[in-house]
């Protein structure tokens, strides 16, 4: 069966519905942007970087308000001491493997500078997780023209999921795993807000594995689908990047970070000591424009955000779900191979635990 987005096999998980193309892009401004890495000499690489532009235009003078949920902490994210301080984002984030996360972190930086940046010092925002299983990430394998090559080619609509920028050697429940993206449109105070996820998947054990509550992990064990690991291997990271029209200020953009927890526990992630699950919110209602003396901001008032918290966690689970469904076979270094979710078996046992 041909790798398929989850909603194109028939299934689906939540209650709100999507936004036109189930993408973080659903949020007019956001952008996102590839560059991805295969190669098998001089080392073996499965690699790439992921870069997600709050506004593709505009956003070195016109920042956005974000917030941050480190729900464990074994992993890095660039800039989170300055975004604290502040609350505020005026550049793209960058996400890749983890010995590469300087490098991308530093091209941020020179891009801006390349573009004219209005400000005097760069403190980006460039998150990582473990892709050594299948790509020889010791060596390096990211450059600055990578994530030159990421920032200039992102743009809206559909996006590539799995095995694609920061994503492309990543695993998931013990499955292949990488990008993921999903999006829920929400209405609160009157008004229809969209929240989008991009997430890469790099975490969890097989058995820990649930689609729309099924117990598709202990299903589809390791005797069935070979794990690229020994059992009982506490490793693996998730990046989870949401962006929302809605009109929240920063304390409010980590508080709706912190639902990416409820979509990562419904698909069956717990916070492993081993695991670096961060997350990033921001909201792209109001400008916070360079040089501008005083701003003029909206906020939706805190006992309006229940909505946006469902349509955070919703959109978490799908985006995870959709890197598992579109993510393909992969052999990497050492002979190691992360198996896809095989979908034929998904659908099979998704029939049989919700029969039509």
């Amino acid at each position: 069966m041909p790798r398929a987005r989850l909603r194109d096999l028939g299934l689906s998980t939540g209650f709100l519905p999507t936004g036109r193309w189930n993408a973080i892009t659903d949020v007019p401004g956001v952008a996102v942007g590839y560059a991805t890495v295969i190669r098998d000499e001089p080392a073996i690489i499965r690699s790439g970087v992921t870069a997600i532009w709050p506004r593709r235009e505009g956003i070195w003078s016109d920042a956005v308000f974000a917030g941050v949920h480190s729900f464990n902490g074994n992993g890095e994210m660039t800039g989170l001491a300055w975004l604290a301080e502040q609350g505020i984002l005026a550049a793209p984030i960058g996400i890749t493997n983890t010995f590469s996360v300087g490098c991308v972190r530093d091209a941020i930086s020179a891009f801006a500078i390349r573009e004219g940046a209005p400000q005097m010092f760069h403190l980006p925002v460039a998150a990582e997780t473990y892709d050594g299983w299948l790509s020889r990430s010791e060596t390096f394998p990211i450059t600055a023209e990578h994530v030159f090559a990421a920032l200039d080619s992102a743009a809206s609509g559909p996006l590539a999921e799995g095995n694609v920028g920061g994503g492309t050697g990543m695993i998931c429940h013990e499955f292949k795993g990488g990008t993921g993206t999903a999006s829920r449109i929400a209405t609160s105070a009157g008004e229809n807000f969209t929240v989008g996820a991009l997430v890469q998947a790099n975490y969890g054990a097989r058995e820990m594995l649930r689609v729309d509550g099924v117990p598709v992990g202990r299903e589809i064990g390791p005797s069935l689908v070979p794990s690229h690991r020994p059992p009982a291997r506490d490793t693996g990271s998730i990046i989870v990047i949401l962006a929302t029209d809605a009109p929240l200020l920063p304390i409010q953009c980590q508080r709706l970070a912190r639902r990416a927890a409820t979509g990562l526990a419904w698909v069956g992630g717990f916070g492993a000591n081993g695991s670096g699950d961060i997350f990033l919110a921001f909201s792209t209602a109001n400008h916070v424009r360079e040089g501008e003396p005083c701003t003029d901001v909206r906020m939706l008032a805190p006992d309006r955000m229940t909505p946006l918290f469902q349509a955070a966690a919703e959109a978490t689970e799908e985006a995870i779900l959709n890197a598992l469904t579109g993510a393909e076979t992969m052999t990497g270094r050492d002979g190691c191979i992360a198996h896809a979710l095989p979908l034929d078996a998904l659908a099979s046992v998704m029939r049989r635990y919700r029969p039509v």
